[in-house]
């Protein structure tokens, strides 16, 4: 398929997506250290555990999109 990307185009991106990758692995350590202390303090699932949740998956939609 035509991409219509030179090589180094192609290369930027895959940068990128290994980019999108790594924030994806943030933000689940951070979900997890959120999780972790709000059990520890037998509390509720806090509220921007929903938001983590949330911008994992549009950046893991984001990372479907562009790593073909």
């Amino acid at each position: 398929m035509d991409d219509g990307l030179d090589s180094r185009q192609r290369e930027r991106l895959a940068e990128i997506v290994g980019e999108l990758r790594d924030l994806v692995s943030r933000l689940d350590d951070l979900q997890f250290d959120v999780l972790r202390e709000a059990s520890a303090r037998r509390q509720t699932r806090p509220n921007i555990d929903k938001t983590l949740s949330q911008a994992r998956r549009a950046l893991e939609k984001a990372i479907s999109l562009l790593d073909d």
